[in-house]
């Protein structure tokens, strides 16, 4: 699980550098673009009121479509993470609390904390094949 969370954080950095850097390069065009037809300081005026209005129009287009989807109420969580997950989301000092004394509970019985352990890494119940 947390090598597939490492996996989608490396595309998404990758992702967002590369879409950066397309930005950049666009807006050199345009300035280079706009410089053969206006002089270079108006042309650097116009390619920065054409980013921040691109920037205004996203904004709001995303701001609407957010106020457009309904809330719905999320489901009944299945599994003892999703379920500590809503307590720290919806009540974070009783899962401040109850963290605490799972953590003081772990402490005193090694033994308990590796069976949670294993029991949260492991990932079927089938038999494991010969290697």
């Amino acid at each position: 699980m947390a090598r597939g969370l490492v996996k989608m954080a490396v595309a998404a950095a990758a992702a967002a550098g590369a879409a950066l850097v397309a930005v950049v390069a666009f807006g050199a065009t345009v300035f280079y673009a706009l410089q053969l037809i206006v002089p270079p300081l108006a042309a650097a005026a116009i390619t920065f009121l054409l980013f921040a209005l691109a920037a205004l129009v996203i904004v709001l287009v995303f701001l609407a479509r957010d106020a457009a989807e309904p809330d719905v109420e999320e489901d009944e969580p299945t599994g003892l993470g999703q379920r500590a997950y809503m307590l720290f989301r919806q009540r974070p000092i009783l899962g401040t609390v109850a963290a605490l004394a799972g953590g003081w509970i772990f402490l005193r019985n090694p033994a308990l904390a590796t069976m949670v352990a294993a029991a949260f890494t492991e990932t079927s119940h089938g038999r494991r094949p010969r290697r």
